[in-house]
Parts: C-alpha cells; structure tokens; sequence
C-alpha cells in the first residue's frame, strides 16, 4: 500500500546529505574522530580560556557526545534516545554564520541540535551540517562512494516532506520525530532525572572504586616520593586515565628519581602541554613522550630563577598602583605558561613606568587585579577584582581603580560572605544526602551554588545517598558514576 512513498523518503533525506551519502559505507571509530577533527577545532575547550562559561559548556557537551558515538558502535543496540547538547563554535575558516546566530563579537556563536541518528556517518555529516562546517573531506574517506551523483538528485523537491501518522501505525515503523516532540515538550526535572539515572550512576561508581583505590596509592605514593605539594589534572579525564598517567610517571621515577626530585615542594599537574604555569605548577604533557618530560625537570632551576623574578616584577606593578595585589586567577583567566606571563606583566610594567601615573601609596591596599591580554577597556568584576587590559591607558586605568575601589570592597565583602555561606551549605548537603563528595564545575559561581544548595538540602532525595555528586550546568552521568546536575535544576512535574 506505502510501496509507491520509498522513493520519496530517500528524496527527503538527501535533502539533508550529500548525493553520495546513499552509496558510502559505514564509519570506523577511528574514522569518525577524523571526520570531526574541523568541529573538534571550532569547539575544543582550550580555546575559550577567557570563557570560562562558554569552555565548561563544551566540556560537557563534548563528553556527552562522547558517550553517544560510543553506544553507536555497540553491537546491537537499540534506537537512542535524542541527546540535546550546545556548543559554542568559534569562528574558523570553515565557520559561517550563515542562516545561524551571528558571531558575537567574542568571535563565537552558540550552536544547539539534538542529535537522533542511527549510525556514525549520519551523525558526523549532522554535526557538521548544525555546525556549518564543511562535510567535503568526508567523501574521500568512503571509498565505495559512487563515482557519479544520483540522476535522481537534481529532481529533489526543494520541500520538507511529513508522514501522516497513519503510516506509522500500519507499517510499524517507529515515527523519528515522536522522541523529539517529547523532548521538546518535556522539561526534565531533578527527580525524574535521578530515577532514570540513579542506577546507572550506581554501577558506574560501584565498578570504579577499585581503580579510585589504586588512583589515590599511586598519588600518594608519587607524592611521598618526589616530595610534591599535590598532583592534580587539568582535564576531567576518567579515573582509568589518570592511573595510566601516574604508572607512566612512577616508570620515570624509577628510572630518574635524582632528576625527578627537582620538583620538591610543587604542586604537579597533568596538562595538555609541558612547562611551568603561570602560578608555577608543574605540567606534564599528556601527549609528550618520557625524554620531554626528562628536559623539563632538567630545566626547573631555570623555572625557578624566572618565578621569582615574576614575583618582583608583580610586586613592583603593585608600587605603582596604589598597593593593589597582581593575581593569576586559573579558573578565570587562560591557560598561560611562566614565560607567557612573565612577558605579560614586563609589557604592562613598561608601560606604567613611562606614564608614572601618582597613586596614593597603600591606597588599593587590600583589592587585586587580573591581567587580560584581549581586552580594551577595564573592568570591575562581580566577586571583587579588577580586570586590566594589557595595552590599558595608564591615566584611564587610574581614574578607573580610585573612581570604583569602593565598589570593589563592597563586592569582596560579599563574595567573602557568600563563600561562608556556601561553605556551610556544602556541609550540611553532605551530611544529609551521605554523599562521598561534593563539588562544583569552576563556571559555576559561590552564588549560583548556594542557591543551587539551599533548595537542595530542603528536599527528600535518597537516590543521593553515597554518591559523588557536582553541580554544573547539565544533567550528566560521568563514565565513573559522578553524578552532575545544573545549578538551576527543576522539580515537580514535568512540563507538557
């Protein structure tokens, strides 16, 4: 009866990918990361370091997406249920803003889809396609791809095509916009986010614990060993990850423990890169081989030297203004190394020292500043503390710090006393739900958190009990049972 609609139903779909996509074959796991590698470049965290909003938000969409490719490649499994993620893309040369919201003048755009496909090649060209990237380079991948375009392409119907529902109901076939209309009409809700997560979050931390174990000996250990203040991650990799880092770290010890040991004292952390941070930590790049990280340690002496000569040149930058501290904020500022820093500050002290603006000595005495080398104007941020271009006007940075040091004060007195006031929420939340752990993306504000904790310690939730739960700005189960859920979460019934 419907046998005369398939022809129609493959017109539809090459509306929406390329003439080749009916003759390609499946996607390898491998081939699909290639595929995305532009959308992974418009998107990837590490280019939003002033965003620290906008750097979590891809962080988090970017593991669920994760999750997504990976039940597709599952052998057998059933029709997924539509994942929502937004991205913020930047603009690149492949990006365009064309019939999608314009750039802000950030240079990034906020891009939303919910992703319901069947198969990776399908859901690489989607992404691609709500992305507005180029989906080209993914024709030379395919190599049984037809050689000639389908005739019938250019009598594609340049119009949507909407089956009754009737035809679902005779065939069987499961109608692909149902999820998606439920979707749209449902607002999910803490409670009913948990009783569809819970035992998900459950397993996935039961299976972990033996790995949490052998992660805190191996850090422990290290630690003692190398005599290290901590040893941290800048990436929220998986628990298996980690353990795999600090085995490939103890190996190096043992084969160069006098050489390692010149990190006596700092802080350790596992990065994308190696050198010393702007705070000076150590980092370890993931991706550098055992005989980069022998040359770091080789070259800490050096590190050390220029640390303490940034430590002067910020305490001079204070002399010259007023008594006001130089700070390196990690959540809130980029990624820098010591030496990107360090040339920071030394452009920016020059320039004070050639203007000799008169400040009253000791007279922003208490408040402290962030130097930020992509903005134009000054700022006063809402937890306290200036923002400084680099390039700043030294007369307009004057006017600027004795016209609003008094706002300053007021906004650190309350951001001291909202931190209290979290603090004590975070205590009682514990206490009440047992949970193993408590914490907080770094985007999320004392504010947003204590709002989040003060109608969350009010409820009855036992799916919490022994969990490790972080307040972010999804809902998430992280691939060793941590639960995330966002500041601002619903409840009661959902919305239809």
């Amino acid at each position: 009866m419907f046998r005369h609609l398939r022809p129609l139903r493959r017109f539809c779909l090459a509306q929406t990918h390329p003439h080749w996509f009916h003759y390609s074959r499946a996607l390898s796991g491998a081939e699909a990361v290639h595929a995305l590698r532009p959308f992974y470049f418009a998107v990837h965290p590490d280019f939003f370091g002033q965003h620290p909003r906008e750097r979590e938000v891809n962080e988090n969409s970017l593991k669920r997406l994760s999750v997504y490719l990976e039940n597709l490649q599952k052998p057998g499994f059933k029709s997924l249920k539509p994942t929502q993620l937004t991205f913020y893309v930047r603009e690149t040369d492949q990006t365009s803003s064309e019939g999608q919201e314009p750039f802000s003048s950030s240079g990034f755009r906020a891009v939303r889809f919910t992703l319901h496909t069947r198969d990776l090649l399908s859901t690489v060209l989607y992404i691609l396609n709500s992305c507005s990237l180029s989906v080209e380079h993914i024709q030379s991948l395919n190599t049984n791809v037809h050689s000639q375009p389908l005739r019938e392409a250019t009598r594609i119907p340049n119009r949507p095509i909407k089956w009754d529902k009737s035809y679902y109901s005779f065939t069987g076939f499961k109608d692909p916009d149902q999820d998606l209309e439920q979707v749209s009409r449902k607002e999910v809700t803490l409670t009913s986010w948990l009783d569809n997560n819970g035992k998900t979050a459950v397993k996935k931390l039961k299976n972990s614990l033996p790995l949490r174990k052998e992660l805190h000996r191996l850090k422990d250990e290290l630690s003692s060993l190398l005599q290290l203040s901590d040893i941290r991650w800048q990436r929220s990799w998986g628990i298996a990850h980690r353990c795999s880092q600090l085995h490939s770290l103890g190996r190096l010890a043992q084969q160069n423990l006098e050489t390692l040991q010149k990190a006596k004292g700092c802080t350790l952390i596992f990065t994308d890169r190696s050198g010393m941070s702007a705070v000076g930590h150590v980092m370890l790049g993931t991706m550098d081989v055992h005989h980069h990280w022998i040359k770091l340690f080789e070259r800490l002496p050096s590190y050390f030297d220029l640390r303490r000569k940034l430590m002067l040149l910020e305490d001079r930058i204070s002399g010259l203004l007023g008594g006001i501290q130089v700070v390196y904020m990690e959540e809130l500022q980029p990624a820098l190394t010591l030496e990107e820093y360090y040339s920071l500050l030394d452009v920016f002290c020059n320039r004070l020292l050639k203007s000799r603006a008169p400040f009253h000595p000791q007279s922003l005495r208490g408040l402290q500043m962030i130097l930020n080398s992509d903005q134009y104007a000054p700022s006063l941020h809402e937890l306290g503390h200036f923002n400084i271009p680099t390039l700043c006007d030294p007369a307009d940075l004057q006017w600027f710090l004795l016209s609003r040091a008094q706002q300053a004060r007021e906004n650190v007195t309350r951001r001291e006393r909202l931190k209290v006031i979290e603090d004590k929420l975070i205590q009682a939340s514990t206490h009440k739900f047992s949970l193993e752990k408590l914490y907080k993306e770094p985007s999320v504000s004392s504010r947003q958190m204590a709002a989040c904790l003060e109608r969350l310690v009010a409820r009855s939730l036992p799916a919490l009990s022994g969990m490790r739960l972080c307040v972010s700005h999804f809902y998430s189960v992280l691939q060793d049972g941590d639960l995330c859920i966002p500041w601002n979460w619903k409840d009661g019934e959902a919305v239809k």
